[in-house]
């Protein structure tokens, strides 16, 4: 086992991590950048580095300045947690060609299902359902549109290399094709550096349902269940919940199945989730696969009794899947996790950083908060905008409803703006109290 971590990350996962490497007696070492000096992180981290200036770049996204830290202060291994370098590929080759265990999956497995277009292409080929659309990259607003007009519109540009709603256009009639094509590969080429796009019919009014998997070095793989992350906006998730209310045991066990051939194709190891659409009628089809943890993690951990940070450090440094012996995991209850972001949600979700001047806490049965934020904390403009998850465990989902409202009128944060009465306003919602939740649920709402 190691004895020492770099965590390569910041903000509440950050902390998530180290928390979890004290409970294993494993050191931590936390990389932060100049405007990040004062988080909770690197308070209660064994030990921290600075890695550069507070843009991304110069930091966070700095592979020699993370190799680096971690080699000066005798890391072994490093964890990338999600976002920044977490699926990039590069990191982790540069990783273990210095020495240290990357705590996640292969190069090459990041490679293959990183590219959204080659990873549709290869979840075909081995039977797992996919939405129809084009066979590679688009080279050409004709070639769109000869495609979208044999699946039939709407349509949905989507980049190859990226996620997160970014170099993504819905194209309802010809005549858009050719400004939303330009449009979605400038915003992919900015915020990906490849302007790669594809093009797949646009499944209206879906569910968007994710698999969580975990495989290690010993042939074991397994699936723990879906969350539902239907509830969003512009392609960014808000809300999430395990289970589903949409999914049968039935229907969870055909998707599970689907997201282990994905493990098993891609030479999978680690923590990482197959993401699916579900149609209206039942039917569901592959999206991609996220290659790291999710921010939604925490959903799975309540309702399965696991703990997936600890699962990734194990498996990385070598050992089996530690509960095995329980067989398959079936859901016990309900989660639901509300994303607490510093953002104005009556105002367009603007972002709103600052100083947090006042702040009561949430707690109670069944409440879980992972956060790194405190009273005199200032939330910096640098970076998302994401500053606490509240996860909310019942019996039922009427009580994981119930409590999460409790929990939501305890939780107070003052001198900034954040989506806290968003969430309270999410829960009046007679369609979502009935689990009634599409990915079009805020503009229909």
């Amino acid at each position: 086992m190691f004895t020492k971590v770099l965590v390569a990350n910041r903000g509440e996962i950050a902390l998530r991590i180290v928390r979890a490497l004290k409970d294993m007696g494993i050191q931590s070492l936390v990389a932060y950048s100049e405007v990040d000096r004062e988080t909770l992180a690197v308070q209660l981290a064994d030990e921290s580095v600075c890695i550069g200036p507070p843009p991304a770049a110069q930091s966070y996204l700095s592979i020699p300045a993370l190799i680096g830290a971690a080699q000066s202060r005798g890391a072994e291994a490093v964890h990338p947690g999600y976002g920044f370098l977490a699926e990039n590929s590069s990191f982790a080759r540069a990783v273990t060609e210095n020495g240290l265990a990357f705590i996640g999956p292969k190069p090459e497995s990041i490679d293959l299902m990183g590219d959204k277009n080659a990873a549709r292409e290869t979840m075909k080929q081995i039977g797992v359902p996919t939405v129809p659309g084009s066979d590679g990259p688009l080279q050409s607003a004709q070639e769109a549109l000869q495609i979208a007009q044999g699946v039939g519109y709407p349509v949905l540009i989507k980049a190859s290399a990226g996620g997160g709603g970014r170099g993504m256009r819905e194209v309802y009639e010809p005549a858009q094709m050719a400004d939303c094509l330009a449009a979605a590969e400038a915003e992919a080429l900015a915020g990906f550096g490849n302007s790669e796009v594809y093009l797949e019919k646009l499944v209206q009014r879906p569910r968007h349902i994710e698999i969580q998997v975990l495989a290690d070095m010993h042939g074991n793989a397994i699936y723990l269940g879906e969350r539902d992350c239907s509830l969003q906006r512009r392609h960014q998730k808000l809300l999430e919940e395990s289970p589903s209310p949409a999914v049968s045991p039935e229907l969870r066990a055909r998707m599970g199945e689907a997201a282990l051939m994905a493990v098993r194709r891609a030479d999978y190891l680690g923590a990482g989730t197959v993401e699916f659409l579900l149609d209206l009628n039942g039917s569901f089809y592959f999206m991609e696969m996220n290659t790291r943890i999710q921010v939604e993690h925490p959903t799975t951990e309540i309702v399965t009794s696991t703990d997936l940070i600890k699962e990734q450090v194990l498996v990385a440094a070598g050992q089996p899947i530690s509960f095995l012996e329980r067989g398959q995991i079936v859901p016990s209850g309900h989660a639901i996790e509300f994303r607490i972001n510093a953002e104005d949600s009556q105002n367009g979700f603007l972002p709103s950083p600052g100083k947090i001047t006042g702040l009561r806490l949430p707690g109670g049965p069944g409440v879980r908060l992972d956060t790194h934020i405190y009273a005199g904390y200032t939330v910096p403009p640098t970076y998302d905008s994401l500053i606490a998850k509240l996860i909310v465990w019942g019996n039922t989902r009427a009580e994981a409803v119930a409590r999460g409202r409790r929990a939501l009128d305890e939780f107070q944060i003052e001198g900034i703006k954040t989506t806290i009465p968003f969430h309270r306003w999410v829960l009046d919602q007679p369609d979502f109290q009935a689990g009634e939740v599409h990915t079009d649920f805020i503009e229909t709402h």
